[in-house]
């Protein structure tokens, strides 16, 4: 067992949902959260933040990335060590694009290394998913790729989606937040037969549209019943800058995660097109976005000691 005084861990945004995949698909991105742990002659924890939206972070023992390293102690059964964490965030906050996940993966991968790597990377993705209460960001987060997760009697079974590379992820970042307590709460309690069988079938389209790159199956795979269709009203803007990516050439654009980043495919030939035509649509609604092309990101949580 390899014992190390300092890991810095990097976590990838993810975005889930990709349409029909309501809480059981997501897929890293090209946009990251870095974590710095250190052992510290001070007892607790001393958090430091730099980067993107650094003054909205806490401080203190509530925040999340802490919460997550706490964690991972408590399930080993030990006392968590004083340590000294750095966090530089590029992730946006309350966007959709996963930023809850980098921490609680950063938490549990950092606190794992700090303690000679008792846990595999299967142990650390149940704990994950446990704090995070459904899949879809901490597993792509966690290993990378586009993943789908369903539940077994055994604990989760993970698999890997193919994403063909001519098939572009465009993010269109709003300068507003929408909470996921907030985008959860529109939804219904209860959906309707013909709505859960429209999902199964788009889903199934989805998944072939993305590994094949075929952009007439992914026009219609990212139609969905059980959760866009309540959330389209929180977010300002929303038809209008779906109605600029189609035209711009996109395959089809949803919300990303819980929004109120949205998220077109496109194609190469279209990425820089639609990244401009999602821009103008949303500033001329009043709101400031960010909207860049990225891609898919394989690896996952990295770590260098």
């Amino acid at each position: 067992m390899t014992v190390v005084s300092s890991v810095s861990v990097t976590v990838p945004a993810t975005t889930a949902n990709l349409g029909p995949g309501f809480d059981c698909i997501g897929a890293a991105l090209t946009l990251y959260n870095e974590f710095k742990f250190a052992n510290h002659n001070q007892a607790g924890v001393t958090i430091t933040v730099t980067g993107l939206e650094a003054e909205q972070v806490k401080t203190d023992e509530s925040n999340l990335l802490y919460q997550a390293f706490v964690k991972l102690y408590q399930h080993l059964g030990q006392t968590p060590p004083p340590v000294q964490i750095d966090i530089k965030l590029a992730v946006p906050l309350a966007r959709g694009l996963g930023s809850s996940a980098t921490a609680i993966v950063g938490g549990l991968v950092g606190a794992n290394l700090l303690a000679g790597e008792p846990l595999t990377q299967s142990e650390i993705m149940e704990l994950a998913i446990a704090m995070e209460g459904h899949p879809d960001n901490v597993v792509p987060a966690l290993i990378g790729g586009c993943r789908l997760a369903a539940s077994s009697d055994e604990g989760w079974e993970i698999c890997d989606v193919p994403w063909h590379e001519d098939i572009v992820p465009v993010v269109a970042i709003p300068n507003f937040e929408l909470s996921t307590q907030e985008a959860r709460r529109v939804l219904p309690t209860q959906v309707s037969r013909a709505d859960a069988i429209f999902n199964t079938a788009h889903l199934g389209l989805l998944l072939r549209g993305l590994e094949t790159g075929r952009k007439d199956w992914l026009r219609a795979a990212l139609q969905d019943k059980l959760h866009q269709p309540y959330r389209e009203s929180l977010i300002q803007g929303y038809e209008a800058v779906k109605e600029a990516a189609l035209a711009a050439g996109a395959c089809g654009m949803v919300i990303s995660g819980a929004g109120p980043t949205l998220l077109a495919l496109t194609d190469t030939a279209h990425s820089e097109t639609v990244v401009a035509a999602m821009s103008f649509a949303w500033q001329q609604q009043g709101i400031s976005p960010v909207v860049r092309s990225l891609a898919i990101d394989t690896q996952g949580a990295r770590s260098f000691c």
